[in-house]
């Protein structure tokens, strides 16, 4: 038996996805709210239950329901880094010389000279002047509007931005304005009804997560210099494999030098650990350092993280190999699922949603898709909108093209069954 899948036994015995809830005389009124609402969650079929991984992080992966291995098609493992050994190793040496961590923020004793050398390497990547290191993109994206904008200012922000951008944006003072998903007419619109503001931002993903598909920057930033308006993205799901190189969207774009701020997460493809990070102009940069919250009241990154991220940047920065292989699978896996019959959003890009539009189908379809031996999940409402459920396939450099034939053969086999695909 595999030593991941020894573990199989134990962790089902020592964790469930089943709660009971005991019920005392001293129960509060919170308890029982939080109860009821628990119990709503969970018949409109929207409680998410975790599935135990007993192994690394990787293309191939061992699951507590299981002593088979499966091949995972759900993480944000772009590059296949998040069990690299290089990385490992770079972890381990961090460890040993930097500790384990510092029981401090920044500004009091939480900066090391690793901290400093990975901004400047995350800076040099983006083509920046410099760059700020926060616990998570999320922590990133709240520390920003608060920052840089105050009631004179506006931001105009689209409708399907993730959901740390839109919890940033209620932080701050500033204008609100919401265009239409990937709609320049529209924001166009809202640009016009924004002129007066001292300064306007246009905000956006570069990818968008659910859907897989890619802001048109290019258009975008035409709109904000129209307009006098600066440029900031979310880069999560580009950063390291979406460009030429692997320098996100503003190089797929050509506008490396039009987009003013990009915040990016160090949690996908850039070693899949934490940590996130805002790079743009050195005064932005300095500002967020003395006035972003989550950046002055939250603990710096480990020197683990540090250590391996700065190795990720050491691999990728002159080496587009994996991001190389990344395009190939998913050109692959788009071409012979649309083939099949599928229907598959977005553009290519990695994250390839199937679509199956109803919720209980996409579950289902996911659970037989897990008995194949392929890990994949279902979404659904209110994760995505009513009637929109699907399947989110994600491909990486650490899948063989060997491993996407077997997963679009199980998507067909379950397709026919399911009654998705003609048999």
């Amino acid at each position: 038996m595999h030593r991941f899948a020894r573990a199989v036994v134990r962790s089902t015995q020592t964790f469930s996805t089943v709660r009971s809830y005991a019920t005392t005389p001293k129960d509060s009124v919170l308890v029982n709210v939080v109860r009821q609402t628990l119990k709503d969650i969970e018949a409109a079929g929207t409680y998410k239950k975790e599935r135990i991984i007993t192994s690394p992080q990787s293309s191939n992966i061992f699951v507590s329901t299981s002593d088979k291995p499966v091949l995972n098609f759900c993480a944000n493992n772009y590059l296949g880094l998040s069990d690299n050994k290089e990385l490992v190793a770079a972890a381990k040496d961090a460890l040993d010389k930097y500790g384990n961590g510092l029981s401090s923020v920044r500004f009091i004793c939480g900066t090391q000279i690793i901290h400093k050398n990975l901004e400047r390497s995350i800076a040099n990547f983006h083509g920046k002047e410099d760059a700020i290191l926060f616990p998570s993109c999320f922590d990133a994206n709240g520390g920003l509007f608060e920052t840089l904008l105050g009631p004179e200012d506006a931001v105009i922000s689209d409708e399907l931005n993730h959901a740390s951008i839109i919890d940033g944006i209620r932080l701050c003072k500033a204008q609100k304005f919401r265009f239409k998903h990937m709609d320049l007419q529209d924001l166009r619109a809202q640009l016009e009804a924004a002129k007066s503001a001292r300064v306007k931002m246009i905000v956006t993903d570069g990818v968008f997560s659910m859907d897989g598909d890619i802001a048109p920057l290019d258009k975008i930033c035409d709109l904000a210099d129209e307009y006098g308006a600066v440029v900031m993205i979310d880069e999560c799901h580009a950063t390291g494999f979406v460009g030429k190189t692997g320098r996100g969207t503003p190089e797929l774009f050509n506008v490396m030098d039009r987009v003013d701020i990009i915040n990016s997460t160090l949690g996908k493809a850039l070693g899949g650990a934490m940590g996130g990070y805002t790079t743009a102009r050195q005064e932005i940069v300095d500002l967020l350092r003395q006035r972003a919250r989550p950046y002055l009241f939250s603990n710096t990154l480990p020197p683990a993280i540090v250590g391996s991220t700065q190795k990720v940047f050491d691999l990728i920065s002159n080496d587009s190999s994996r991001r190389d292989i990344v395009e190939r699978n998913t050109r692959h896996f788009r071409k012979r699922m649309t083939d099949a019959g599928f229907t598959i959003a977005g553009k290519n890009h990695p994250i390839s949603p199937v679509m199956l539009y109803d919720a209980k189908l996409a579950t289902d379809f996911a659970n037989d898709m897990l008995e194949k031996g392929i890990y994949v999940i279902g979404f659904s409402f209110p994760v995505v909108p009513r009637g929109q459920a699907r399947i989110r396939v994600q491909l990486s450099a650490a899948h063989s093209i060997e491993d996407v034939d077997r997963c679009v053969d199980a998507f067909i086999e379950i397709g026919k069954k399911r009654g998705v695909l003609k048999a």
